[in-house]
């Protein structure tokens, strides 16, 4: 992997943007845009923009409205497809006050109900998607939420005043702003209890991260001090908006009055990005992946990959003489995403390296990030004005990283430094668990650094770089330890494999573990009507090869095809423990 490559290629941008205490700050900012436009988004078929004066305004309606319906210091839970009435609700939640309870729309009704008695939700704000499902909720005499808040109602109010739409609680908070003169509260205690998030699982393994205003507005300052993006960039969301990563990227390029445009389906993600032409991107690694295979399937398809080739040889070259002619050279490349793409902030999983240099070429910058929701989530970022590619950076300004040296016989790898476990102390660390103190405990030293459980070194300039987890490491019986995700990071070069995990299993006739690979091939790449035993000896062959660059003990001895796709969280990583 091509690792410790400096590349200083921009200057450092002078900001203009505010620094954000809390969200009284935050929502100061958003109306100071003024006719700006906020967010570009369907409804339908149909394609509305919001400007951020309009957008203010049905914020402080919001907020209005929640303190009016007895709200605030109670919890608020929002669910469903992302729009500005999604973030909306956050930030008005939690700007009157209340506990605001992202969650993940993928949830099943009967889960999402376990969750809400489990935290005391008292409302709910929630997309088209939910209008049946939530029916036997609503009528059920069990549960705590005392309001149902549709964004787009398709039933009538005949559930004893439990159901109000979000418009009617605009038009709430509109008359509670001309009655009373409603303002925002003072933030008393910007360390308090803010928001609540569910980590992957289920209710029996799920935890609740607490959250307050620090935690969260800590990460957005960091944000805006290490990426590169100004009030000038349009951007399209595509992830899902309740994860952190998402969320707190969206609160930064509100911070910055940038516009954003929201993406309906993934099937359409292309199209989007044509119809909004983004100049940036906030995307995880199979996002990435799926573009670079588009861009050479694409150039296949059009008998054209060795004129692309050509033109990468010759773009290289007159970069290294100071010309740069990549927009001009690769437009077909960039009319694919757009037309105007500079740059990619990757973060939520491991990157293949090797991809960042690939879009370099193509003259679009990825800026790769780590985080986890227990900091809010972001710890480090690559810089803009100095990458390395492979690390995923320093520590962001609110935080500390350390690599700890409880892990491992402190052998130095390959690179020359010792790997150990990420751990982090500063303002974006959690509060804790909910209602879990033996997770609580199991997740801080005794020095109060937060353990990340990933596996990690640094490098002598502070820069980090991530080689696996700790509860995914496969332990050898000659006592080596392999990250699976550093061999699947090789895997992904195979252009037969379409997605893989590596596991350790038993040999059948001792006790040593033998590396596998368990591989959902990419069925385009071979003929139609190819048989499993055909692609099983085609990959093997290309493993071979891979296995001669790798140690020994790295080296996949076994592979095992599957059927259909590995199951996936909303954020498309690979539910490894559910890989037998």
């Amino acid at each position: 992997m091509s690792q410790n490559v400096k590349v200083v290629n921009r200057p450092r941008i002078k900001h203009t943007a505010a620094h954000i205490w809390d969200v009284t700050d935050l929502c100061e900012v958003i109306e100071s845009h003024g006719d700006k436009t906020a967010y570009r988004y369907f409804v339908g078929k149909e394609l509305r923009s919001l400007t951020y004066a309009e957008f203010g305004a049905m914020i402080h309606k919001t907020a209005a409205a929640f303190n009016a319906m007895g709200l605030s210091g109670q919890k608020v839970a929002v669910i469903g497809d992302t729009t500005p009435q999604w973030v909306c609700t956050y930030i008005g939640a939690m700007a009157a006050g209340c506990v605001v309870v992202p969650m993940d729309k993928e949830l099943a009704v009967e889960e999402i109900d376990k969750f809400f008695k489990m935290v005391d939700v008292k409302a709910v704000v929630y997309s088209k998607s939910f209008n049946e499902g939530f029916i036997k909720l609503i009528s059920s005499q069990e549960t705590g939420v005392k309001y149902f808040i549709p964004v787009m109602p398709a039933y009538d109010n005949s559930f004893d005043n439990k159901v109000i739409s979000f418009d009617e609680v605009l038009t709430l908070g509109a008359e509670r702003i001309e009655r009373d003169g409603y303002r925002y509260p003072v933030v008393a205690d910007r360390g308090a209890l803010a928001e609540m998030l569910f980590t992957s699982g289920t209710t029996g393994t799920s935890k609740c991260v607490m959250l307050s205003q620090t935690n969260v507005f800590s990460v957005v300052n960091s944000a805006l001090a290490t990426v590169c993006f100004t009030s000038d960039d349009v951007l399209v969301s595509v992830l899902p908006v309740h994860h952190t990563y998402e969320l707190a990227c969206m609160m930064a390029e509100l911070v910055l009055g940038a516009e954003v445009c929201i993406n309906d389906s993934l099937r359409h993600v292309l199209k989007n990005f044509a119809l909004f032409k983004p100049t940036g991107l906030v995307l995880v690694p199979l996002f990435v992946n799926t573009m670079y295979k588009k861009i050479w399937s694409e150039a296949e398809r059009t008998h054209r990959d060795g004129i692309l080739r050509t033109a990468l040889k010759t773009s290289r070259s007159l970069m290294a003489v100071g010309i740069d002619v990549r927009r001009k050279l690769f437009k077909s490349v960039h009319d694919a995403f757009g037309g105007r793409l500079e740059k990619i902030i990757c973060g939520g999983a491991r990157l293949n390296p090797e991809l960042i240099g690939a879009f370099e070429d193509f003259g679009i910058s990825i800026f790769e990030g780590f985080g986890i929701t227990e900091c809010a989530p972001l710890t480090n970022v690559t810089p803009y004005y100095a990458r390395k590619y492979g690390s995923v950076g320093p520590a962001v300004p609110c935080c500390r990283v350390r690599i700890s040296d409880e892990f491992g016989d402190g052998t130095p790898n390959e690179h020359g430094y010792v790997e150990g476990e990420l751990q982090v102390k500063g303002d974006n660390v959690m509060l804790g668990y909910y209602n879990n103190p033996e997770a609580n405990e199991a997740a801080f030293t005794d020095d109060g650094w937060f353990r990340t459980g990933d596996i990690a070194y640094m490098d002598k300039d502070g820069y980090v770089y991530i080689t696996g987890r700790l509860k995914s490491v496969i332990v050898l019986e000659n006592g080596k330890n392999v990250f699976p995700e550093e061999i699947e990071e090789y895997l992904e070069d195979v252009e037969s494999i379409a997605e893989c995990v590596v596991v350790g299993r038993k040999a059948a006739d001792s006790d040593e573990v033998i590396l596998t690979a368990v591989i959902y091939p990419n069925r385009d790449k071979f003929p139609t009507g190819s048989s499993d035993e055909l692609i099983q000896n085609s990959i093997r062959n290309s493993i071979n090869q891979l296995n001669r660059k790798l140690p020994g003990f790295k080296q996949i001895r076994n592979i095992e095809l599957r059927k259909t796709e590995f199951e996936k969280t909303t954020s498309k990583k690979i539910k490894r423990h559910l890989v037998k």
